[in-house]
């Protein structure tokens, strides 16, 4: 088998297990921003971090499970399951950092601001069971589509951070 190859699909009516990464990526220091600046312009910056992080993160194999207020958060697993995507997760993370370094220059140059970010990294085995009072995990309740994870748990939230400008 190589590198990248997808794996077998482990769908199954009700619930699975999975080796899912999970990408959080948040601003740092987006409320005092939004202080400074004029909500248009808060707009037009979020929208452009929102378009170039989701790009990286497409590019490289994750699915955008949400935009939490400043953040963004994927999922490298589902829908399609590939053996590196612990891998693809990292690589997007770096490259994430590549694309705000572009991004920071080209904000710099036309509104005159620029962001810092905190992203995390976490991979974690999906028990079929999972609860809040479980070990850092995800569960992925009934697959209601092919193309819905939902992951739920600790890992989602607490993944350790990074920061970069």
């Amino acid at each position: 088998m190589s590198c990248a190859t997808p794996l077998a699909s482990v769908l199954s009516l009700g619930r699975s297990r999975k080796t899912v990464s999970i990408v959080f990526c948040d601003v740092v220091g987006s409320t005092p921003m939004g202080d400074e600046l004029d909500p248009e312009t808060v707009r037009r910056v979020m929208a452009r971090f929102f378009e170039e992080m989701r790009d990286v993160l497409v590019r490289h194999g994750g699915t955008v499970e949400k935009y939490i207020g400043d953040a963004v958060m994927a999922v490298f697993g589902i829908p399609k399951l590939h053996e590196d995507d612990a891998l693809r997760a990292l690589r997007a993370a770096a490259d994430m950092r590549s694309a705000l370094t572009g991004l920071n220059e080209d904000l710099q140059r036309t509104i005159g601001v620029s962001i810092t970010t905190r992203t995390g990294v976490s991979g974690f085995r999906s028990p079929p069971t999972a609860s809040r009072r479980s070990p850092p995990s995800a569960t992925f309740p009934g697959e209601r589509t092919l193309h819905s994870s939902d992951a739920l748990g600790n890992s989602a939230t607490s993944a350790p951070y990074s920061t970069s400008r």
